[in-house]
């Protein structure tokens, strides 16, 4: 009998139920059936059912322990949102992962830490000012003529609106010259996967190009503050332009790097009478936007005047790939074909 009092006891202990309650109503079950116990007896087995409460406690003791292991973490969370907090003031955010991805320390070549996340220290270059800016491809057949009034007829509106105010010009240009790159690549990319064969490193070099000009708007957001109506002109002229070029990039490839080509000889242009402004002193020759320095690699005293005579010669570089894509094309051969130039700054 008593067997069968501790084990319903142990069941009821585990179940979680009211064990000390269960144990006064067995035990008086135990009396009632065999009521000759004398006292020692009653003491010994009261004793063994202590010991046997007693280990129980202590095993749903240690069983709790869980909660309390895992509330350290939280108080580990709350250490380090502090920390975060402080960081943050810093300008330094430290993002804890449950995946453990995290970004190796990395410097400058003076041993001091890379501030940039959006590119690294591999991805800087020195601009090749050397570039003939005066180069022009001379529309002769009948697409050609197509590209150039096109891009003609879209500097007249653009002249109207920005007049000489060449920083928000430029910050508009490169918000459009951003998008041929991206779309010329992605299409060549979803026609590498289509058709299971390689793009000959265009993807890769388009790509670029596309990154090279949103390091342009990237740097010009420094320099020039977008208002409010400027920022709502963007959002229309890129929702038209970037379905505008899809379609024509589907259509003629050839035709949509021409007018890309002769995109790019405006750009130059612009960035010419932009120079032309800060030499008369009609624009300000402030200091050079950090981020500005550490792409191109520019010295730590490099002015206005410096980060637009690099971006006109990025501009050149991307006029000479695109009249060449376009070369391609109209020779009847595929981009793939010729040798993309990857990394052509």
């Amino acid at each position: 009998m008593n067997h069968l009092v501790a084990r319903s006891l142990m069941k009821r202990v585990i179940t979680g139920g009211n064990y000390s309650r269960y144990m006064s109503s067995a035990a008086k079950v135990a009396l009632v059936i065999r009521p000759p116990f004398d006292e020692a007896m009653i003491g010994v087995r009261g004793q063994g059912v202590g010991m046997l409460l007693g280990g129980w406690r202590k095993m749903m003791s240690t069983a709790s322990e869980p909660s309390s292991t895992v509330a350290m973490p939280e108080k580990e969370k709350e250490n380090s949102g502090v920390v975060a907090e402080k960081k943050e003031e810093k300008g330094e955010v430290m993002v804890s992962s449950y995946w453990g991805i995290s970004r190796s320390k990395i410097t400058r070549e003076d041993g001091t830490e890379w501030p940039w996340n959006c590119f690294m220290p591999w991805e800087t270059y020195r601009a090749d000012l050397s570039i003939d800016l005066h180069k022009h491809h001379v529309p002769t057949t009948f697409l050609d003529k197509i590209a150039y009034r096109t891009v003609k007829l879209l500097r007249i509106p653009t002249d109207i609106f920005f007049q000489r105010r060449y920083g928000c010009r430029a910050m508009m240009l490169e918000t459009v010259a951003a998008v041929p790159g991206m779309v010329g690549g992605m299409l060549l990319h979803l026609r590498s996967l289509r058709k299971f064969e390689q793009s000959g490193g265009w993807i890769k070099a388009l790509l670029e190009e596309a990154e090279n000009e949103r390091m342009h708007l990237m740097t010009m957001v420094e320099l020039v503050r977008p208002k409010w109506y400027e920022r709502l002109l963007v959002l229309t002229v890129q929702g038209v332009f970037f379905n505008a070029f899809f379609v024509l990039y589907l259509l003629s490839p050839k035709l949509a790097h021409r007018v890309v080509g002769y995109l790019e000889e405006e750009a130059i242009h612009s960035y010419t009478e932009y120079l032309k402004d800060i030499d008369s002193g009609k624009i300000e020759n402030v200091p050079a936007p950090a981020i500005a320095i550490d792409y191109w690699r520019l010295p730590k005293d490099a002015t206005l005047k410096d980060v637009i005579t690099v971006i006109r010669a990025d501009e050149a570089h991307h006029r000479d790939v695109n009249h060449f894509a376009s070369d391609i094309h109209f020779q009847g051969k595929e981009l793939r074909e010729a040798p993309a130039p990857v990394g052509y700054h």
